[in-house]
Formats: C-alpha cells, structure tokens, sequence
C-alpha cells in the first residue's frame, strides 16, 4: 500500500479520510472531543485548520500498549487493567502528535497545536467512536492506528475541519 499524503479528518461527520497521490483510499471512523472544535490551550477542543504529523510515537510496541506523556508504561490495556484505573483517558498503541501550520489560528502562543499535545492515538475498543468523546485528540480503533501509522510519513499534511460528508466522502474505496 502507498504512503498517504494526506489526511483529512471531518469533525461533522468523526472521519478520518487518507489520500495517496489525490485519491481517496482510507475512510476511518474516529472520535474528537467533546467539547467541540476550538484550538484554545486548555480547551479539551479538538483544533482545526491544517497541522502536520510532528512525530510518529510506539514504533515495534504491542497492539494496546499504553502510552503516557509519550512513552510506554509497559502496560497493555485490558478490561481488568480499566477496571483499575475507571477515569484514565486512554492513549494506545501509537502516536502521530500533530503540530499546527497556521500561526495564531493553530501554532504558537494560546493556540498552539503541538504543546497542546493533540494526537491521533488508540483508544479501548470499549470506547465508542463515530461521536465526539475525547479530550481533543482524535481516537481511533487501534487496529485501525496500526495499518494508519504504518502509511503516514512525518509531515504529513493533515487538514481538520468542521465540513459535513465533503463532496469526496461518499466516493468508494
């Protein structure tokens, strides 16, 4: 499979839609934050506006290993292991931290993308997704990271926004 070179991730519609060389060939269910789109340091929103891929994180670590401030606790998540920890926001299996492009909109001072640490990362295939329930990141499957973490180069263009069902969303794979 080719590389993508870039990712689209519609928040009306909680997709994550990859493209190699123009073509729609990836179409992901995801799940963004809760509290809406916003790109404020401290709003738990999940930021739009065109960010790239700033570091890919958990290369070689196990399906479900559990990631905190970026590195492994060398735990791998379980129903017992959430049992324990009933509040923990899980990140999973793999990073791909995004920083912002756009200066004042999502780079730098009070909007700023990447010290917000916005990630796309796995979630407990307990968590729903198709709605919004992060904290501001982007969850996906973990499965699903896997296969996206293996195609997606560092700086790989990723635009996020609020449009509903873009007119190539319905275009099929």
């Amino acid at each position: 499979m080719p590389d993508l070179d870039l990712l689209h991730i519609s928040l009306a519609d909680q997709r994550l839609y990859g493209f190699a060389k123009g073509q729609l060939c990836l179409r992901l269910a995801v799940s963004t934050a809760r509290n809406g789109a916003g790109e404020g340091n401290g709003s738990g929103c999940t930021p739009r506006g065109l960010h790239q891929v700033r570091a890919r994180i958990g290369a070689g670590l196990p399906l479900n290993a559990v990631l905190r401030e970026r590195r492994w606790t060398g735990e791998v998540w379980s129903p017992a292991l959430h049992a324990q920890y009933p509040g923990r926001d899980w990140v999973l299996t793999r990073i791909l931290w995004l920083s912002g492009c756009e200066v004042g909109v999502n780079r730098l001072g009070a909007v700023d993308t990447f010290r917000r640490s916005i990630y796309l990362h796995g979630t407990p295939d307990t968590e729903p997704l198709g709605i919004p329930l992060s904290h501001g990141c982007i969850r996906l499957r973990n499965t699903d990271l896997l296969g996206l973490f293996e195609r997606v180069p560092v700086h790989c263009p990723v635009r996020i926004d609020e449009a509903a069902c873009p007119q190539w969303a319905s275009l099929s794979l």
